[in-house]
């Protein structure tokens, strides 16, 4: 493959019987949810002096800001992730952001082929559930999901709108964006345990992931035909393993703005040797899949009404263009 026609025609092709995905922050960035590691990101913006900390944890934070979902830092004390976490949780229980068109060419290729065998996305903003036609059983939450609640104590489960509230109620809001929140927060216990260790099920630095990436990963790597990663630095292990831990028979499409992976063997070049070449497609995650769905033909399939306003701009473009030319 040397482009996005050839893509889509391996698609389309008998040969092509399984396809997976690994995503990251890039899919998500249209729906106008900030990332953690770039510029502006959370990581880059965060405050520890205004977060509910002693002296020594907040410079810990000011030294690496990644402290504040570190498991070392949650145990002692929940406040700095509840606060920083605060307008993602209760905007995911309100839909704040929509799936992009990036997420909905998952649910498209489902629906049109049956060849989705699993997305494995690293994102915790829980997106691709709204893409109701894709079963829960072929998404892989690799680093947990916001929309899920359990103690990280006793593993007790809450209700989630239940936790949204106590959320509300509990945690004070250091963006200024809430005038209903509390000055200072207070606790958010576990019903079972009583320990302030309750929160989104997401996966914290110093914790392992959830069994279900490794046996999903057993089950579906040495089947796969072809595995699209797009909008992933591929700097996190273990989820960045399957790049390599898929068949060399198997073919690797990156989607991002720059080429990522090389040290994990991706080969963008043009020369063949026992691995094909791995195809390169340069852009933003919305507008390649777009282009990929016109190729494939489904541009029609889309559904305006559950994109975001920028994505929904630009299908509404695509499909004028395409009345142009016929």
């Amino acid at each position: 493959m040397t482009n996005i026609s050839d893509l889509a025609n391996y698609i389309h092709s008998p040969d092509c019987k399984s396809i997976a995905f690994l995503t990251g922050a890039g899919v998500s960035v249209a729906s106008g949810i900030p990332d953690f590691r770039s510029p502006g990101g959370m990581y880059d913006t965060l405050r520890p002096e205004l977060l509910t900390c002693n002296e020594f944890e907040r410079n810990l934070m000011k030294i690496d800001p990644t402290h504040v979902v570190n498991w070392d830092m949650f145990k002692n004390n929940a406040f700095p992730y509840l606060e920083v976490r605060r307008p993602f949780i209760l905007g995911t229980r309100n839909r704040q952001w929509k799936a992009t068109i990036a997420h909905r060419f998952a649910e498209l290729l489902h629906k049109k082929t049956e060849k989705l065998t699993r997305v494995y996305t690293c994102n915790i903003d829980g997106l691709y559930g709204q893409c109701n036609s894709i079963p829960n059983e072929k998404i892989v939450n690799v680093h947990g999901s916001l929309d899920k609640i359990s103690c990280e104590g006793c593993g007790r489960g809450m209700d989630y709108d239940e936790f949204c509230n106590t959320v509300a109620k509990n945690i004070k809001d250091i963006y200024g964006i809430d005038p209903s929140a509390p000055k200072e927060s207070s606790p958010v216990l576990c019903p079972a345990c009583n320990n302030p260790l309750m929160k989104p099920s997401t996966v914290l630095f110093g914790r392992s992931l959830p069994d279900e990436f490794w046996s999903r990963t057993e089950q579906d790597l040495p089947h796969v035909d072809l595995l699209i990663i797009a909008g992933t630095s591929l700097v996190i292990a273990p989820a960045n393993s399957l790049v390599y831990t898929v068949p060399k028979t198997c073919r690797r499409v990156v989607v991002n703005l720059n080429e990522v992976g090389k040290g994990l063997g991706l080969d963008y070049s043009t020369t063949n040797d026992e691995r094909r070449s791995d195809l390169f497609l340069q852009g933003g995650c919305d507008e390649i899949f777009l282009q990929l769905i016109q190729e494939l033909g489904w541009v029609e399939s889309l559904d305006i009404d559950c994109l975001p306003k920028a994505s929904a701009k630009m299908v509404k473009e695509a499909r004028e263009k395409i009345k142009n030319i016929t």
